[in-house]
């Protein structure tokens, strides 16, 4: 009776290595693309990330906004490449695919193209020196300290008289 259990779990110890060994083998799957940063002005550089073991020697991504780029090895499971936007690249989301050795994966939207600069900060860098509002605005400051301060100063020089 013993001789059989020990058989029985062996048989079912083989089963799920034999089974789990497919899922193990050393060749993984291009997966986990990204690209940053995600927001990039045309004529900017973006880098692209993917992980998989067949992302190595020989794999290329390719988008719209930037053509095809040869990806490197990063180190363990990664592969990177950066690659310049044109400088004509269609404001917008753009789709990013990579091929690793003939398997392929898309991502949808990977990174967006903005006409100038990008905007960051709180008001953003879009535009360069004051607009006609930053010098309305800055005009009625000066105006209000001016006549606040002539308005200070002719109530102290009437305070010293009396």
């Amino acid at each position: 009776m013993r001789t059989t259990r020990a058989l029985a779990v062996s048989a079912v110890a083989v089963a799920a290595v034999g089974l789990a060994a497919p899922a193990a083998s050393a060749w993984t799957d291009p997966s986990n693309l990204t690209v940053s940063p995600s927001v990039i002005p045309r004529g900017g550089q973006v880098t692209i990330s993917v992980t998989g073991t067949k992302c190595q020697s020989g794999s290329t991504a390719t988008s719209d906004a930037f053509g095809t780029v040869n990806l490197t090895n990063a180190g363990g499971e990664q592969a990177s490449a950066n690659a310049t936007v044109h400088s004509d690249a269609a404001p917008g989301a753009h789709d990013v695919s990579v091929s690793c050795q003939g398997v392929p994966l898309t991502r949808p939207a990977a990174f967006t193209v903005i006409h100038g600069g990008v905007r960051g900060g709180l008001g953003g860098a879009s535009e360069t020196g004051a607009t006609s509002t930053d010098m309305a605005i800055g005009g009625a400051l000066v105006a209000s300290a001016l006549v606040g301060g002539g308005v200070f100063w002719m109530r102290r020089r009437s305070e010293g008289k009396a």
